[in-house]
């Protein structure tokens, strides 16, 4: 069965699954700004639109679009802008 979880007030939705890959989940972010925490590695792929994104240790912003992919590392916080409605597939490592 899928476990479906919600943050920031319904605005970012997720599907978690066990993939060929591992551990993922597929989501949606709403328009707007967040910050998450990891617990392993996560690498995360823009299915559509695009995230701005502030990795921990770096001073700028860095914006990647459709079918691109960043790392974050393990045991960080991160912050992500999203112009747009931007759904995404983000693989647990």
């Amino acid at each position: 069965m899928f476990k479906t979880n919600q943050y920031f007030d319904g605005a970012v939705v997720s599907i978690a699954l066990d993939s060929a890959e591992g551990k993922a989940t597929v989501g949606v972010m709403a328009a707007g700004e967040y910050e998450f925490g990891t617990a392993t590695i996560e690498l995360m792929t823009i299915i559509s639109g695009q995230l701005t994104v502030q990795i921990p240790g770096e001073t700028e912003w860095k914006t990647y679009k459709k079918f691109e992919t960043f790392v974050v590392p393990k045991d960080v916080k991160f912050k992500v802008k999203a112009a747009e409605d931007t759904p995404y597939l983000c693989l647990y490592k």
